[in-house]
């Protein structure tokens, strides 16, 4: 049993993939090849936003976002403790803070109740982190944004792509949006890649330049970017999988129904989708008291299972001089010691969710 199951995806669009890519050799544009502006218009029509622009990578698009947005040496920059280390990272990279703000105990997002009390003169963006499939609470978010003199917002929506708040699209829903295109996630490709959106239009001049060494034309560069170009084939590749990828959402879905349904008397807790919300489930996390004994249990059947962001930022080595200690948020820190992600995909069977539950429940 696979945690995420990728071969089934391609075996049902290897015909369209194998095509795709025989048309980059053909025409040999390797570096923002036509595919790379088409899957752009895809992605703008998809999320209804003026522009979207491919990158390298989810974090590059991070970099590239923030470098927008002149963040640097000084600056803070509020973010979730509970995620991957590229939002803070990046942060840190630029010489700003990362300063972080407690997560909801029910969709373990950041939580808007906590993001007036850590915005000062120094605050310059906010980088909310829609984890596990679902938005953050945006339109909170948005409101104390701006309340607080128009503070640029930066969804992350690396493993939220497709999902819906309010009926808008992740990804779509402040400032800037960011998704990552990393192979496990509910829109990947076979390597590293990204996209950012935005309907600013200067934003966006920005963001291209930025993600082409800041040239504005050939060899006229106004501001200091990176090398973060998608690759041509990333992008032929994500263009057969948009073919699928509504339908690919609606079954994720179904399987994660199916797990609720599984595992309704069970004593752990399950993932909630806000009011509002919709899910493409990136990962289908539960929280055990006993999660170690849990992964035990089911690695010895045969299961694979991940205990994602066990050690929350705040507690990382390379943040131990930001004045963060153990027990600044509980809620993270518990839901980082309970939290397990059990095999997730558009192509897991009843037949597994099953076998999954049986162990569980045993």
């Amino acid at each position: 049993m696979d945690f995420i199951d990728l071969k089934s995806q391609q075996a049902r669009i290897r015909q369209d993939i194998d095509r795709r890519i025989s048309a980059v050799l053909d025409h040999g544009q390797y570096i923002l090849g036509p595919e790379v502006f088409e899957l752009e218009e895809r992605l703008q029509d998809f999320l209804g936003v003026r522009h979207a622009i491919t990158a390298a990578s989810g974090t590059d698009t991070l970099l590239i976002a923030l470098m927008a947005l002149g963040i640097g040496p000084g600056d803070e920059v509020i973010t979730t403790p509970y995620t991957w280390i590229s939002p803070a990272e990046m942060i840190a990279l630029l010489g700003a803070k990362p300063v972080f703000v407690e997560i909801q105990p029910d969709t373990w997002n950041i939580d808007p109740d906590h993001l007036a009390g850590a915005i000062n003169e120094r605050t310059k963006a906010i980088i909310p982190v829609s984890i596990y499939g679902q938005p953050a609470d945006l339109t909170a978010i948005n409101r104390i944004a701006k309340d607080a003199g128009g503070i640029p917002v930066i969804e992350d929506a690396a493993q939220s792509f497709g999902a819906t708040h309010h009926g808008r699209r992740s990804g779509a829903l402040s400032l800037i949006g960011s998704t990552s295109f990393f192979p496990s996630k509910p829109l990947g490709c076979y390597g590293e890649g990204g996209a950012l959106f935005t309907d600013d239009d200067e934003l966006a001049e920005r963001m291209r330049w930025i993600r082409l060494h800041g040239q504005e034309r050939k060899y006229h560069h106004p501001i200091v970017g990176i090398n973060g170009r998608l690759d041509t084939i990333q992008a032929a590749i994500l263009l057969a999988k948009m073919e699928i990828f509504e339908e690919e959402i609606a079954l994720r879905q179904s399987v994660a129904d199916g797990y609720a349904k599984r595992l309704a008397d069970s004593v752990l807790t399950l993932p909630v989708v806000a009011e509002g919300n919709t899910s493409v489930y990136a990962q289908y996390t539960v929280l055990s008291s006993e999660r170690d004994a849990l992964q035990a249990r089911l690695n010895a059947a045969g299961i694979p299972s991940v205990a994602y962001y066990s050690v929350p930022l705040h507690l990382q080595p390379v943040f131990s001089g930001s004045g963060y200690h153990l027990g600044d948020f509980p809620i993270t820190e518990r839901t980082a010691a309970a939290g397990l992600s059990l095999p997730m995909s558009a192509y897991l069977t009843s037949e597994a969710q099953d076998r999954i539950a049986e162990v569980i429940l045993q």
